[in-house]
């Protein structure tokens, strides 16, 4: 390897473990280490040499100077911090005023409607055009953080944590926002370890994996379960012992959570991630419908009389992260509070609603399967283009150019599902991991209801954000410019200035998404949900 190739691998290997700034405040980072190296530290003395080997990119060991910011609170990490020496300090900085959303709640993702009507809702081609628009469009609002972070401080705490402490998994495992601001109090040695390794260590360590649970318990757990709408009411001594004795289950893509018509065992409400809900249909699984982050499964086995197994075979898409309340809890969480019973009655008849939709209806199956597997499920404002309709007159992408500078935003191709095409346009994720791990912070919450937006003035063309984006959603585009002498990082100077882009929904245009609005022939659309998508479609179906 040349001298000059070399270089270039190791600036590589230390950008990535800054989440603020380029290496702000960052005194050193270790070479990749060796498994021998590793195993002087306790937290890696339970790995055998080949699993160290494989994850040893992943682990780096940073010293950062006195006062600086590891990151703040509202940055997606994707990694885990572990304090070998010094002190860190974590508190509240910014958004002390900030409202609190519960994460669990008994709800499904129902695309039936009414007393099971066999019929989705209809509205006129303009009236849904309206509607969409509407949700695509520049809202007001701020940034809503999750009760359930890696902390739970009150407004101006602070924690002091030390040698041997742990920070920044919670968030790192459930795709979170940070809830805090982490400044090292005194310079500070940190092994830092990326969410890859991280999940296969919780894996392959029965102590390692207890350590990160106990953290979450203690942490977040009570607060996340006190906070749900399926326990309120409930007094604050039973939420402690039940969170005490509730399980947390960690799953990989494709992992199996139940099986249709085997015993019931729990509730499960999901902290993360997406899992597919299947039936047996004429001898064949179909997929009926979703959970996401903060729903809940087992409620119909639980509480109607003759069911003895599960209704569902559950499978993770991808990573996922459940809390497992036992049958028995269940049970006495529903004798002594008659509240909880009755949320979980409507859910439960939701759900089985939803299900008997699915069966009757096979083309929503066949959708679930298609926004499972492309991702449609993320998104908080999807693209779509009605191509029976569409003249490829472009006219969409010329408005998007001209409301950014001349720089269009998105690409009129991508997948298509019946006559729409899902245009390679941000999805807006609801847990987008474009944000995880940008040296500068230039991706970013724009603070305007789910809105991710580049900031160009603070984007280095690093490519990071379109490297993790799954949808091919972002592009470097090219400045015509080139960085100055005196540009930090050093390693830009003199290079081509090339910037993310991405569509950003036109948020600071008053008039909404120009893609839609410039659309002559009222085929191009913003959909927030597959709910929205089928309603879409169903409307497409009963003009034609």
């Amino acid at each position: 390897m040349s001298d000059a190739a070399a270089q270039e691998r190791q600036r590589l290997y230390e950008d990535r473990w800054s989440s603020y700034g380029a290496n702000a405040g960052i005194l050193n980072v270790s070479n990749q280490l060796s498994p021998t190296e590793l195993k002087r530290y306790d937290l890696f003395k339970a790995y055998n040499d080949s699993f160290l080997l494989k994850h040893s990119p992943d682990i780096a060991i940073v010293r950062w100077k006195r006062d600086a910011i590891l990151f703040e609170e509202g940055s997606y990490l994707d990694l885990a911090f572990y304090i070998i020496e010094g002190t860190v300090n974590v508190f509240l900085a910014k958004h002390q005023d900030q409202s609190v959303q519960p994460i669990f709640e008994a709800r499904v993702s129902s695309l039936s409607s009414g007393d099971g009507a066999d019929d989705m809702p209809t509205m006129s081609h303009t009236a849904f055009q309206a509607q969409v628009e509407k949700q695509g469009g520049a809202r007001e609002g701020t940034v809503t953080f999750l009760s359930s972070m890696d902390f739970d401080l009150p407004h101006g705490g602070a924690v002091k944590l030390s040698t041997g402490d742990i920070f920044g998994e919670i968030g790192a495992l459930n795709g979170w926002p940070q809830s805090v601001t982490a400044q090292a109090a005194t310079d500070v040695t940190v092994v830092q370890i990326r969410l890859p390794a991280l999940r296969d260590m919780k894996k392959k360590s029965k102590d390692f994996g207890a350590h990160v649970d106990r953290i979450y318990r203690e942490r977040t757990l009570m607060n996340q379960l006190k906070s749900t709408p399926l326990l309120r009411g409930s007094d604050e001594q039973f939420i402690n012992e039940l969170a005490n004795r509730v399980e947390l289950v960690s799953l990989s893509p494709g992992d199996s959570l139940t099986v249709e018509d085997e015993p019931v065992d729990a509730l499960y409400m999901v902290r993360s991630g997406f899992l597919k809900l299947s039936q047996t249909l004429g001898g064949k699984p179909m997929a009926v419908s979703y959970l996401s982050k903060g729903m809940t499964l087992g409620e119909v086995e639980l509480q109607i009389d003759g069911i003895e197994g599960w209704q569902f075979t559950t499978n993770s898409v991808g990573f996922s992260e459940l809390v497992k309340i036992p049958a028995s809890d269940f049970t006495e969480i529903v004798r002594r509070y008659p509240s909880i019973e009755r949320r979980l009655w409507e859910a439960a008849v939701a759900k089985i609603k939803d299900a008997g939709y699915t069966k009757k209806h096979v083309d929503k199956s066949d959708l679930i399967e298609f926004s499972l597997e492309k991702g449609l499920v993320q998104g908080n404002s999807i693209l779509m283009m009605d191509l029976d309709v569409c003249t490829r007159c472009d006219d969409c992408v010329r408005g998007c150019a001209s409301t950014h500078g001349g720089r269009p935003r998105f690409v009129r191709e991508g997948e298509k599902y019946s006559n729409f095409l899902i245009a390679r346009s941000c999805y807006h994720c609801e847990d987008p991991v474009c944000l995880i791990g940008c040296p500068t912070g230039a991706i970013q919450r724009a603070n305007i209801g789910e809105v991710v937006w580049v900031d160009d003035t603070l984007c280095i063309g690093c490519s990071n954000c379109a490297n993790k984006c799954p949808y091919d959603a972002i592009v470097m585009h090219e400045t015509g410019e080139t960085w100055g002498d005196n540009v930090l990082p050093e390693y830009l100077r003199g290079r081509e200035r090339k910037v993310a882009s991405k569509c950003d929904l036109c948020f600071e245009a008053e008039s909404g998404p120009a893609c839609v609005n410039n659309c002559p022939h009222s085929c191009a659309f913003r959909v927030g949900s597959i709910e929205d998508f089928q309603q879409l479609l169903s409307v497409d179906q009963s003009q034609r």
